[in-house]
């Protein structure tokens, strides 16, 4: 007799990235309204790297060395759910640490995540920089759509995307209705006049998507893409982009209108990435 075992399929979550640093905080609660949103589970997740730093075995009495690391992380895992539950009471919200270093931690968890959620900077890296090298990695190599929590604080206004007509600009569309859809917000699609395109565009990249209810303002606006849609992250809750478009060299995974959105719009970014696999946010 051949037994037959049927393959069980993760049930997908958002995962939010944490390091110990109020930034990761921050992103913890817009995780967790997020989650209740769009109804999914929560899951924290803190990269444990003292095994790559050799750190010697101490007196976890005393709490130095690899035991006195090890509750580090466990308790910035802790406060981070605590942050969560009261940010979202009724979501179900988990934690754990994870061995390795944050941003090949964080995409290994991006195959079977709905949505991965980073602040843009954390505590490592330089401070000169806009936006740190975990959530760049992310919206570059990752499997899932990428929010990188940034900008101004408690962000109103409607979802902004931008439309060139290329498949990564389809792709941030669909999310940018499923957010739309769970906050009640309007939708604005963005198309630059100068990438070719007609105004027609638009109306292609929405007409597959169920709007759900949402009201979609199209918009074509002159000038530089990147400019436009930081420009419209001012009065936006979330500008959703594909990691690249129609412009740009095809051996780039990330092109320069993503990168400039991600690295100075003035709210939150969500990215979808080149290489996300077929996972899709689907709201109730």
């Amino acid at each position: 007799m051949v037994t037959v075992v049927a393959e069980t399929v993760p049930t997908p979550v958002i995962v939010v990235g944490v390091d110990g640093s109020a930034s990761a905080l921050g992103a913890v609660a817009v995780a967790a309204a997020e989650a209740r949103l769009l109804a999914y589970p929560l899951e924290v997740v803190h990269a444990f790297v003292w095994t790559e730093l050799r750190v010697p075995q101490g007196s976890a009495a005393t709490g130095s060395g690899a035991p006195g690391l090890r509750h580090e992380a466990e308790r910035v895992v802790a406060e981070a759910v605590e942050v969560a539950r009261r940010a979202a009471p009724d979501v179900a919200v988990t934690g754990r640490v994870v061995p390795g270093a944050p941003a090949p931690v964080l995409l290994r968890a991006s195959v079977d995540s709905a949505l991965v959620v980073v602040a843009d900077r954390g505590l490592g890296g330089f401070t000169g920089l806009l936006v740190g090298s975990v959530a760049v990695a992310l919206v570059t190599h990752g499997r899932c759509p990428v929010l990188v929590v940034r900008g101004r604080p408690e962000p109103h206004g409607p979802v902004v995307v931008g439309v060139d007509g290329s498949d990564a600009a389809t792709a941030a569309t669909e999310l940018a209705l499923a957010f739309a859809a769970a906050h009640g917000s309007t939708l604005r699609a963005v198309m630059i006049a100068s990438s070719g395109a007609d105004a027609g565009v638009l109306d292609r990249a929405l007409r597959h998507h169920d709007p759900r209810g949402v009201t979609v303002v199209r918009v074509v606006v002159e000038g530089d893409a990147r400019q436009a849609l930081i420009a419209e992250s001012r009065g936006a809750s979330l500008v959703v982009v594909g990691s690249r478009g129609r412009g740009g060299f095809a051996g780039l995974l990330l092109g320069s209108v993503s990168q400039a959105v991600l690295h100075h719009a003035d709210c939150p970014v969500a990215v979808v990435p080149r290489l996300a696999g077929q996972q899709r946010l689907v709201t109730s």
